[in-house]
């Protein structure tokens, strides 16, 4: 009888689950144009895998641009991988008889002449292959021009503020180039790539910072690198190349016309990246890409593709006031930026590399953003191949909660990749222990060679950046370490190849500053028995930092979780190891401020350099104050009282205020600043933020944004869950999320009553909290 009773409770959980997933309407977050566009700037997202396309209509042309995750060039920029045209005889567009929408729930876009349905253009990307599909179907036959426009014909000189798209930057050394791509015909289809050539910004870097000696063991993904792809359809021969101008770029364009006029066209794009040692083995893994398409049933790939398109949206949602109540109409569209800002996202979902804060995938032409950069569609500001860590962070984090795991392991695996690189350098430089990340941190594992300095005084540490920003911030690494360790507590997670990561990232603060203490004097402690960190820096912000208490919230906060792995993930006696470090960390620092007890940013600093608020990082991403945790008087009288952190106060790009007033339950400030950052951009899309402090789109404004949204919604203590810790009753929402020891909560909010509360395991929710009910009258 017990056992027929659980599994009734089962089915029933099942059943209520599926009614709710049911109610789910994506549908009303679709974007739909009725015009075309102007120019790239008002383009739409599309894509899937590690593929991103911009894909809009100008001047009765259907055009879209090729990024794929991982095409970087021998200066470390990310290259496009070019643009399509497509060009119709017989035109069937007008401005009155057009319609282009994004469909969510498949991940495609489709482009019609509206009601008059006379032609239906399809496209979209598979998911698990790197292949783009583009399907054109008409009332009556038509002739169409596939073309292919490339701006790198030819050898380029990268100039001045150009270099921003590469990682010489601000300092170029000698003429820098980007090397021309290989175009042609061949068997009706275009074949284009870039190949990089020999030497490339890593061996300038390697030479820059002294590691030729080492240079065979350190990890190198632009060597060989070879990046390109065809273009064919059945119906297609070849045609013409010609030249043109698109805004201030010239390109040439090879294009590929019907044979026949027809009513179903069907077109593929094929890509493929990777490291080859000829140009020849390329074109072989090229070819078995063409073989693969010729074999596959399209129906089949496109039902593959939707399933994983459905199963990504039925993990994780928000969707705020779906009524579209007037009132709160502005709370409709930040749930609606949010789902397609996730969209975004999950376009790079299984890339060779994480997605880049400063655009991800679907950058444009940047005369589009700032009219004095007339540089090609190539161009993005903060580099291609440099991962900034304090940015990227804000990219991955929400993948937590949104339960987005698979997501999370390209940015996991970019660290691991580097490990060794980074374990070198600090054995090289300062003969200890420990893997040395940096801020600024290139694909290769390097410090940014521009940000490192050039033109450096002899005497200076080579292990050091030469930098008032950088120099001595590399606690960064920590924040990704925790993520993982996170991905156990909520998803079960294998994370046992990442454990040496951790620990040689923890390594390097225990061994680093004891041997800075040592070249200072006798002992490597203080009277206390702890570490003293010290040269230090509280984010960019507070440099030449005594114990920035960032730093210290990190250690503890990473310690402690990497002490609750079971014991299997230690070697002999090597849990007392990590335990007798947890103890050497000092405590985090105060101070009082017109009477009131605050977080410090560290005991002392030299200076001021940035508009960060690390004093609040002890709340977020660390965790150590929050909702139904001690001290948080203390670090909301660090909110409320700071006056720097209120001068620096701001929801513009990778701002965090909307997440500090989250975790810290003030209710109305959390609300005002995240529909800040979720209303609409100023691009048509409304999720192409930017450029804030980075560039157009901006993904980490989007990051912080959906962090934000979803620490209003849902946060933890141990094992209790808070819902709604800092949301207004008034907004009407249905979610559901993920949280820490393997759990999902669904709910439905409904005129400040909570329906249909799911929690699975359904003996979680016993945990549940409901903060409308008990909330504090601090707000």
């Amino acid at each position: 009888m017990k056992r027929l009773q659980i599994i009734l409770s089962l089915v029933g959980i099942f059943i209520s689950s599926q009614i709710i997933a049911q109610s789910v309407n994506l549908n009303q977050y679709n974007i739909s144009w009725n015009s075309q566009s102007k120019n790239a700037g008002a383009s739409m997202p599309c894509g899937g895998g590690d593929i991103g396309l911009n894909v809009w209509a100008e001047k009765n042309d259907v055009l879209f641009y090729i990024a794929r995750s991982g095409c970087f060039d021998e200066n470390n920029a990310l290259l496009k991988l070019g643009r399509i045209r497509l060009t119709f005889k017989p035109n069937p567009f007008t401005n009155e008889d057009f319609q282009q929408e994004l469909n969510l729930k498949d991940g495609s876009v489709s482009i019609s002449d509206g009601e008059k349905h006379s032609i239906n253009i399809h496209l979209w990307v598979e998911v698990k292959q790197p292949i783009i599909h583009v399907e054109i179907k008409t009332k009556k036959a038509i002739s169409v021009i596939a073309s292919y426009e490339n701006w790198r014909s030819k050898d380029h000189i990268v100039r001045g503020k150009e270099n921003n798209e590469n990682s010489y930057k601000f300092a170029p050394q000698g003429t820098i180039i980007t090397h021309k791509d290989h175009i042609a015909f061949n068997d009706n289809k275009i074949i284009f790539y870039h190949r990089n050539q020999s030497p490339t910004v890593f061996d300038a870097t390697v030479k820059e910072q002294g590691l030729d000696s080492v240079k065979n063991q350190l990890f190198d993904p632009l060597k060989e690198l070879t990046f390109g792809g065809f273009i064919q359809g059945k119906n297609l021969i070849s045609d013409t190349i010609s030249e043109g101008q698109y805004l201030s770029t010239p390109y040439t364009s090879w294009a590929l016309k019907t044979k026949h006029k027809s009513k179903n066209i069907q077109i593929q794009i094929g890509l493929c990246t990777g490291q080859f040692t000829t140009q020849a083995q390329w074109k072989q893994s090229l070819d078995s890409l063409d073989a693969t398409i010729s074999k596959q049933n399209h129906l089949t790939i496109w039902n593959k593709n939707k399933s994983w398109w459905q199963q990504f949206w039925n993990r994780s949602f928000i969707l705020m006031d779906s009524n579209k109540n007037d009132s709160n109409k502005d709370v409709w569209e930040a749930g609606r930026n949010y789902q397609l800002f996730r969209y975004m996202l999950a376009c790079n979902a299984y890339g060779s590399y994480p997605t880049k804060f400063n655009g991800g995938l679907f950058t444009t032409d940047p005369i589009l953003v700032d009219s004095s950069y007339p540089f090609t569609p190539d161009f993005r500001n903060w580099g291609g191949g440099t991962f900034t860590a304090q940015n990227q962070r804000l990219v991955y984090y929400p993948m937590l909660k949104s339960g987005d795991f698979d997501m999370m392991q390209s940015e996991f695996n970019f660290y691991n990749n580097l490990l060794k690189t980074a374990e070198i350098r600090t054995k090289v430089y300062w003969h200890h222990a420990g893997a040395c990340f940096t801020e600024q941190l290139e694909n290769f594992g390097l410090p940014n060679p521009s940000e490192y300095g050039w033109k450096r005084p002899l005497y200076y540490d080579k292990g050091m950046e030469y930098n008032a920003w950088l120099e001595y911030l590399w606690d960064t690494d920590l924040e990704f370490c925790n993520m993982i360790l996170e991905t156990r507590s909520y998803n079960n997670a294998n994370i046992k190849k990442y454990l040496p990561l951790i620990k040689s990232c923890l390594s390097f603060f225990d061994e680093h500053y004891q041997y800075l203490a040592r070249k200072r004097g006798r002992k490597t402690l203080d009277a206390n028995g702890h570490l003293i960190l010290f040269p230090g820096s509280a984010c960019e912000t507070y440099k030449m930092a005594y114990n920035s208490s960032s730093t210290i919230a990190a250690l503890k906060t990473v310690l402690r979780h990497l002490l609750e792995l079971p014991d299997s993930c230690f070697e002999e006696n090597e849990k007392e190891k990590w335990a007798s470090m947890l103890q050497r960390i000092p405590p985090i620092s105060f101070r009082n401020i017109n009477g009131h007890t605050t977080i410090s940013p560290a005991v002392t600093w030299e200076r001021i350099n940035n508009v960060e608020s690390p004093q609040l990082y002890p709340v977020f991403p660390w965790g150590i104050y929050g909702i139904g945790k001690p001290g948080l008087d203390t670090a909301r009288n660090t909110w409320f009282y700071d006056t720097t952190v209120i001068k620096n106060r701001s929801y513009v790009g990778w701002k965090q205020d909307n997440i500090f007033a989250a975790k810290l339950g003030l209710t109305k400030a959390a609300a005002r600043l995240e529909l800040e950052k979720l209303k609409s951009g100023p691009n048509r899309f409304p999720s192409f933020w930017g450029p804030g402090f980075d560039w157009t789109p901006d993904h980490n404004w989007g990051g912080s944004a959906m962090i934000g949204l979803q620490e209003m919604l849902l946060q933890t203590n141990g094992k209790k869950i808070y819902l709604f810790p800092a949301w207004p009753k008034n907004w009407d929402v249905h979610f559901k999320l993920h949280t820490t020891y393997t759990t999902t909560v669904e709910g439905n909010l409904k005129n400040g009553i909570l329906h249909n509360l799911i929690v699975i395991p359904q003996s979680r929710e016993a945990d549940v909290i409901n903060m409308l009910e008990n909330r504090s009258s601090i707000q």
